[in-house]
């Protein structure tokens, strides 16, 4: 019982400081901003560890917050390990190489209307395809290494990106490509100094999501064969244990290391589009 009563005190106390803090007159500065996350994020981890212990639910349901950061915290050199191999190698190198090919093929096809017209139906078509159906066959052609969890990642990042830079090369209206014409700027000035800045907010969306696909194949991958290291073979074999408690601290560096991947990218983008009204205030 005493559990309980801890469990609603910290939801009471955590909506109670979350509500003013909302209302006040400073909920518009930083500081704010970033109070009321963490607030929520404290009362989560307090609720959930209050009604876990209080209700005496099995640790191998679901196990209380302390016990998933012991663990976590004892498993540090194991964690490290599988987070280089899966997100480092799998799924960066996979990043980067599948949001660099769509970058170009995007350019290839806004260049060429054949490109366009045959194209991209062929790549929605191939985005559509499960992930669970591909990854076994990438895995056979690739490899248990690494190679086979970028190669995933590719698949799955590639056309999201190549979609939104199609679409945002076409943002500029026609009187912008007029006044490029009446320079005499040719096709590749155009596209450096008008439609590629222009197309930048649209490419970022595309990176944006891909940053969550990305991290999400290369763990789904390793599903079907790894060597005896990463995210998603610890996974899989500590359910097979009922280790929920590291299956827990997996899913908190894929967490962590997805969310400070979609920042860095949020950043990066704040930067090269300052001049976008959805970069103002």
């Amino acid at each position: 019982m005493t559990w309980i009563v801890f469990a609603l005190v910290s939801w009471a106390v955590g909506y109670w400081a979350n509500y003013k803090l909302a209302n006040s007159a400073l909920r518009q500065t930083r500081l704010v901003k970033l109070a009321v996350p963490m607030i929520f994020g404290v009362t989560v981890m307090a609720v959930w560890e209050g009604m876990v212990r209080g209700l005496d639910v099995p640790h191998v349901i679901l196990p209380p917050p302390s016990a998933i950061a012991e663990r976590f915290a004892g498993s540090l050199p194991v964690l490290w390990v599988d987070f280089v191999q899966t997100f480092v190698k799998g799924a960066l190198s996979g990043y980067v190489i599948g949001c660099g090919a769509a970058f170009l093929v995007a350019v290839l096809i806004d260049r060429s209307p054949f490109l366009q017209r045959g194209l991209l139906p062929v790549g929605n078509f191939i985005a559509a395809l499960p992930i669970v159906g591909t990854a076994p066959i990438l895995v056979m052609w690739f490899g248990f290494d690494w190679q086979s969890k970028a190669a995933v990642v590719v698949a799955m990042v590639f056309f999201p990106v190549l979609v939104n830079t199609v679409q945002g090369l076409t943002a500029t209206d026609r009187m912008q490509r007029d006044l490029m014409a009446t320079y005499s700027a040719s096709y590749w000035q155009t596209l450096t100094k008008l439609r590629l800045p222009a197309a930048m907010p649209a490419v970022f969306n595309g990176l944006k999501i891909a940053t969550t696909l990305a991290l999400i194949g290369a763990i789904v991958a390793e599903f079907f064969g790894s060597p005896i290291k990463g995210m998603g073979f610890r996974i899989s074999t500590e359910v097979g244990k009922l280790g929920l408690d590291m299956v827990w601290a997996e899913i908190t560096v894929a967490a962590l290391a997805g969310s400070a991947f979609y920042g860095a990218v949020a950043l990066l983008e704040k930067g090269v589009t300052f001049w976008h009204p959805s970069q103002r205030g």
